[in-house]
């Protein structure tokens, strides 16, 4: 008998509210790079104390996710993204009318804001949806949240870039708290499904599903390829304005790479989610960084012109975030759902640490060396390195824990 795609009417009111949260996070998150230049000229920023600034805000999103994934877990996920966006607004605001330099700089745009990343962005609302859909449509599902998210990804560098025009960064970010109010509100209709546990499996500790996860090479080999993904898309979102510059293309073409990421990210996390039902998600994620490198082997090494810099934003976008079905797909078939939140919380801190080097290393390269040349160089040998990690994962359910 064929199940329904959406069990119940709390999984899509959950799905909905969930592809709102990430929408508004993400968003936001994504325009932070085009506030350079305006932080440059303000707040008197190098691109090296931006770079750090953005490279904690990611750092402390990967290692705040797996404590939000206890409270998912244990609580709600309700719970978890309210607290968070407390947190995401707390920043906002404090960027906007408290301390903005020095050391208060990087609490704001990089703590605070890091915090409220942890429960808002992707790894939190894709788990409260995985747990309320079968392991046959589960990446689907959270295929949909993800797509959900690059759709802000395209409308946000938009509507950004025309505020901080025509009304200044201190406006567009009072116009981020209105968004991030809305999306307190949208968090209470997210909900945690009752699930049935055999005696053995409810049995198992936080500690115990660590253990066991952490003892799976499969498991390590996937935490490792994240790594990659993170690195990537910190590079591109934090320092693909100051490159755009570099090569004497107007700013506006920084904004529309931007844009399209966003937009052909939808259609890529869509065909991930619907391609992991049908082949190996491991082979399908080993495509997806091989790909990655092949659009930036043209970035780079292609003359920098505008068209070239347009189907670089449409092909690396793409491949986003589609590797985020795949990889929760391949948390949730090894090793069930009941620690999900908790276990996928820590395969993305390994992709948040390198976010945090994507973003800092690429300041920093830019300042020692005059162009982010090193950076990308690294990102190409990165995604041949993820391409071929991904490949001895087994991709096998652990009896004991498979209950999904």
């Amino acid at each position: 008998m064929t199940e329904k795609f959406i069990p119940n009417k709390q999984a899509l009111i959950t799905l909905i509210a969930a592809c709102l949260v990430v929408i508004i996070s993400l968003g936001i998150r994504q325009t932070f790079g085009l506030f350079f230049f305006d932080f440059e000229v303000d707040l008197g920023c190098t691109q090296t104390e931006f770079g750090f600034a953005m490279g904690i805000q990611l750092l402390f999103w990967g290692l705040l996710g797996p404590i939000f994934g206890v409270i998912t877990d244990k609580f709600s996920g309700r719970v978890a993204v309210f607290i968070g966006f407390l947190f995401y607004l707390a920043g906002i605001y404090y960027l906007n009318y408290g301390p903005n330099t020095g050391f208060w700089f990087t609490f704001d745009l990089g703590i605070l804001i890091g915090i409220g990343l942890a429960a808002t962005a992707i790894s939190i609302p894709v788990s409260i949806v995985a747990k309320h859909f079968p392991l046959n449509s589960r990446t689907i599902a959270t295929g949909i949240v993800t797509a959900a998210g690059s759709f802000g990804y395209f409308v946000s560098p938009m509507y950004t870039q025309f505020t901080l025009i025509e009304f200044g960064w201190n406006v567009t970010l009072v116009i981020f708290g209105a968004m991030i109010i809305v999306g307190l509100v949208i968090s209470l209709f997210l909900s945690t499904p009752m699930q049935e546990i055999k005696k053995e499996e409810n049995e198992q500790t936080a500690m115990e599903a660590l253990k066991e996860a952490f003892t799976n090479k499969s498991f390590n080999y996937l935490t490792l390829g994240f790594f990659v993904c993170g690195w990537h898309i910190a590079l591109v979102a934090t320092h693909i304005p100051m490159h755009i510059r570099d090569k004497g293309l107007e700013d506006w073409t920084a904004t529309a790479i931007l844009a399209l990421i966003g937009l052909f990210n939808v259609f890529g996390t869509l065909s991930s989610g619907y391609l992991s039902t049908r082949i190996s998600k491991k082979k399908l994620l080993s495509a997806i960084y091989l790909l990655r490198g092949v659009s930036l082997i043209y970035f780079v090494f292609m003359p920098s012109n505008v068209v070239n810099s347009l189907i670089f934003g449409a092909t690396f976008g793409y491949l986003w975030l589609s590797t985020v079905p795949p990889t929760n797909g391949i948390v949730g078939h090894i090793f069930g759902t009941k620690y999900i939140s908790l276990l996928y919380g820590f395969v993305f801190l390994s992709h948040q640490v390198g976010s945090f080097l994507g973003a800092y290393l690429g300041g920093l390269f830019h300042d020692l060396y005059g162009s982010l040349d090193y950076a990308w160089y690294i990102s190409i040998a990165l995604s041949l390195f993820a391409g071929l990690i991904h490949l001895p994962i087994k991709e096998k359910a652990i009896e004991r824990t498979q209950f999904a």
